[in-house]
C-alpha cells in the first residue's frame, strides 16, 4: 500500500486510550447472558466466534454477530469514560511519511482517508456524513454498548457510534486466524467497521433485525454489505488523497483476510463441521465475493445484500 507521504494526518479523529485501563470488567463477566446484538455489527473477526463455538454465547442475539457482533445490551454508559491523551499520537502522527513508519500512524492515515471518501460520496449524494471517532484501546473499555475487552475484535458501536480496536488484534489475525496480515488487510478491517458505520447513517440497524441467524438471515447479510462498501471505499481510496496506489498484493490481503473470518472457515477450526444455521458473518467465499462486488464497482448501490440470495 503505497501512501502519500505528504499527506496530512487528523489525528482528532482518533482517541487513544492505550494504557489508560479503561475501567470495567470484562466483556463476558459485565454482560448478562452474552449480550444482545448491536446493530449487527462489529466484533468483526471472531475471536468473538471461537467464544460463541465453545458455549459461550448464551441467550440473545449472540456476542458473535457482527463483523463481529454484539457487544451486550445496550445501556447508559458513555463512550468517554476513560480519559484519553492524543498529544503522543498527534506528535508522532503528523503526516504520511509516519503513516510509512509506524503502525498506528498508519491506522489513523487509513481512518482519514475512509471518512473523506465517504464524506465526500455522502455529499455527491445529497447526504450528510457525520463523522465516527476511533478509539485505540488495550486491554479493555467502556463503550456505550457496554464494557468490551480486547477478545471481543474490533467492532463498531451504534450506540456512541465509535469504531473500536485494540491494536493487538492485527497480530491475532495472523496468529490465531491464519491470516497472511499486510497493511492492507489492517485497512479492510477498519474499513468494514467504518461501513457498519455507513449502515447506521442510513438506517440499516433500526430497519433490519440483524440478530438473526443463519446463511440467509440478517445478520449476515449486514456482515456482507459492510464487506461490500469496504470494497468501495478501496476501489475510491486513490481519490481521497491519502493513498497513491494499490497493488493486486494488497487487494489479495484484503481478501485473504475476508476469507480468514468466514463462518464455515472458523466453525469446521474450531468446532470440526459446518453449521450454515448459526452463521452470522457469511462463508470465506461470501465475504469475498462481496469485497470483490464493491471494490470492482466502487459504487455503494451494488451493495444490497438484503436482496435474494446471497
Amino acid at each position: 500500500m503505497d501512501v502519500n507521504e505528504d499527506a496530512q494526518l487528523d489525528t482528532s479523529q482518533i482517541e487513544d486510550q492505550r494504557g489508560s485501563g479503561g475501567g470495567g470488567g470484562g466483556l463476558l463477566g459485565s454482560i448478562p447472558g452474552g449480550g444482545l446484538t448491536v446493530g449487527g455489527g462489529g466484533i468483526g473477526l471472531v475471536i468473538a466466534i471461537v467464544l460463541a463455538l465453545f458455549g459461550l454465547n448464551q441467550g440473545g442475539g449472540g456476542i458473535s454477530s457482527g463483523l463481529g457482533g454484539a457487544l451486550g445490551k445496550l445501556n447508559n454508559q458513555t463512550a468517554g469514560s476513560a480519559a484519553s491523551d492524543n498529544s503522543t499520537l498527534a506528535q508522532n502522527c503528523r503526516t504520511g511519511a509516519d503513516a510509512k513508519a509506524r503502525d498506528d500512524c498508519r491506522i489513523v492515515l487509513d481512518v482519514n482517508s475512509i471518512q473523506k471518501y465517504w464524506s465526500d460520496d455522502l455529499a455527491r449524494r445529497g447526504q450528510t456524513y457525520n463523522p465516527s471517532k476511533t478509539r485505540f484501546f488495550s486491554g479493555q473499555t467502556r463503550t456505550g454498548c457496554g464494557p468490551a475487552s480486547k477478545d471481543v475484535g474490533p467492532f463498531y458501536c451504534p450506540a456512541d457510534k465509535y469504531v473500536y480496536i485494540d491494536l493487538g488484534f492485527f497480530d491475532d489475525l495472523r496468529s490465531k486466524f491464519g491470516a497472511q496480515g499486510g497493511q492492507f488487510a489492517q485497512a479492510y478491517v477498519l474499513a468494514h467497521e467504518y461501513g457498519h458505520h455507513i449502515q447506521d447513517l442510513e438506517g440499516t440497524f433500526a430497519n433490519r433485525n440483524s440478530s438473526q441467524q443463519g446463511a440467509q438471515g440478517a445478520s449476515v447479510r449486514t456482515e456482507l454489505q459492510a464487506d461490500c462498501f469496504a470494497g468501495v471505499w478501496a476501489h475510491n481510496a486513490v481519490s481521497t488523497g491519502f493513498i497513491n496506489s494499490l497493488s493486486d498484493a494488497d487487494i489479495a490481503d484484503g481478501l485473504d483476510a475476508a476469507a480468514a473470518v468466514g463462518d464455515d472457515r472458523i466453525q469446521k477450526e474450531f468446532q470440526g463441521k459446518v453449521t450454515p444455521e448459526t452463521w452470522t458473518h457469511g462463508s470465506s467465499a461470501q465475504r469475498q465475493q462481496w469485497f470483490n462486488t464493491g471494490y470492482r464497482s466502487g459504487n455503494m448501490d451494488v451493495c444490497d445484500t438484503f436482496k435474494g440470495n446471497i
